[in-house]
C-alpha cells in the first residue's frame, strides 16, 4: 500500500507509490497516474528532482491545466472542434480548449482516481473508464504500468481493450528539468524526426508532413532547445512493437542526459511557454511521445482506432545517465 497523500473533496484517499532502484528514486499517485518526482544524480553524484511537481494534492487540484507528470487519455493532445467520425457516425466531445477537445476533455484519464497494485520494481495502474466519458464511445479498459529497470530506467507500458469502437491516445505529460531547478534554457535535445506536423492557430495539424532541413524543428542533430514549441514531431521510425530510442535530452550545467525511447509514431515538443504560477516559462520541457494530434480526423495520419478484440499497446522509457 502506498503512503496516504491526500484526500479528495469527497473524502476519498490519494496514495503515493515509491519506485527505487539503481540510484533512481520516483513517486507516482493514484490520482491521475501523476509522476511527482524523479530523483536521479548529476555527474558528481548529487541527487535532484528533475521534474516539475508539486509537493501536495492541494497544487494538482488548484492547478490542473499543466498536466504536470499526468496520465493523459483517453486522447493525448487535440482534435479538432472536439469531433471525429467514426463508422459513418460523428462523435461530439467535450470541448475544453477554445473549440477543441484536449488531453481527453475537461475531465480526462489526468483527473481521475486510479486502482494500483504492485508488481515487480513498480506498480500497474488500472480503470474503467464507462462509455461516453467525455464523449468518447466504448467501455475502455486501461492498464498503466510503471516499472524500473536494473539500470534505473523508468518504463511506462500502456494497455487498453474496448467493447465498442473508439480511438486512444495515451501519453505520460511530465516535464523535464533536468537542472533540477530555475530555466531550461540550455538544455540540448536531439530528435530522431525528419518531418513535423505544421498546424494552423488553433495548434491543429494541416495534415502535412513538413520536412524539418532549414526549419526550427530540426533536432537531427543536438543543439539548444530554446523556446515557442508545442508541435508533434514526426518520428523516423514509425510504429514499432517495442521501444526505440528517439530522443535525448542533455543539460550541460549538471551533466544529466535523459533518453527517451517509445514505440509510438510521433513526440509532442512543449517547452512550457505558457506554463503558469509558482513556474516559470520554460521551467519545463515536456517530451510527450504519442499518436499525431487529430489523427481521428486525418485518415492519412497513423490511426488511432481501437476495436473490440483488438489491443491498444503503448510503451515509452526514460533512461538516466549523466557524463
Amino acid at each position: 500500500m502506498g503512503e496516504l497523500f491526500g484526500t479528495l473533496s469527497d473524502g476519498t484517499a490519494v496514495h503515493r507509490w515509491t519506485l527505487e532502484r539503481a540510484g533512481v528514486r520516483v513517486r507516482v499517485l493514484s490520482y491521475g497516474g501523476i509522476v511527482q518526482s524523479v530523483e536521479v544524480p548529476d555527474r558528481e553524484g548529487r541527487t535532484a528532482d528533475v521534474v516539475l511537481g508539486f509537493p501536495g494534492l492541494d497544487g494538482y487540484l488548484a492547478r490542473p491545466e499543466p498536466f504536470l507528470g499526468a496520465l493523459i487519455g483517453r486522447y493525448a493532445n487535440r482534435i479538432a472542434r472536439g469531433r471525429f467520425p467514426l463508422d459513418r457516425r460523428t462523435y461530439a466531445l467535450e470541448q475544453n480548449e477554445g473549440p477543441n477537445s484536449l488531453h481527453g476533455g475537461a475531465r480526462g484519464f489526468d483527473k481521475r482516481l486510479w486502482e494500483v497494485a504492485p508488481v515487480e520494481h513498480g506498480i500497474r495502474l488500472t480503470r474503467v473508464s464507462p462509455h461516453g466519458e467525455e464523449g468518447f464511445p466504448g467501455r475502455l479498459e486501461v492498464t498503466a504500468t510503471y516499472t524500473l529497470d536494473a539500470s534505473g530506467a523508468l518504463h511506462i507500458a500502456y494497455t487498453a481493450v474496448t467493447d465498442a469502437p473508439t480511438v486512444v491516445n495515451l501519453t505520460n505529460h511530465s516535464y523535464w528539468n533536468l537542472s533540477g531547478s530555475g530555466n531550461t534554457g540550455g538544455h540540448e535535445l536531439r530528435l530522431a524526426a525528419s518531418h513535423y506536423t505544421p498546424v494552423d492557430a488553433d495548434l491543429i495539424p494541416t495534415g502535412d508532413l513538413t520536412e524539418v532541413t532549414g526549419t526550427r524543428f530540426d533536432f537531427r542533430r543536438t543543439r539548444e532547445v530554446g523556446s515557442g514549441y508545442d508541435h508533434n514531431l514526426v518520428l523516423d521510425k514509425g510504429v514499432t512493437d517495442t521501444p526505440v530510442e528517439v530522443a535525448e535530452l542533455h543539460d550541460p550545467a549538471s551533466g544529466r542526459v535523459l533518453t527517451v525511447s517509445t514505440t509510438e509514431p510521433g513526440l509532442q515538443l512543449y517547452t512550457a511557454d505558457h506554463i503558469g504560477a509558482p513556474f516559470a516559462p520554460g521551467d519545463g520541457i515536456a517530451l510527450e511521445t504519442q499518436h499525431f494530434p487529430d489523427s481521428p480526423n486525418r485518415p492519412e495520419f497513423p490511426s488511432t482506432e481501437l476495436r473490440p478484440g483488438g489491443v491498444f499497446h503503448s510503451e515509452t522509457m526514460y533512461g538516466f545517465s549523466a557524463r
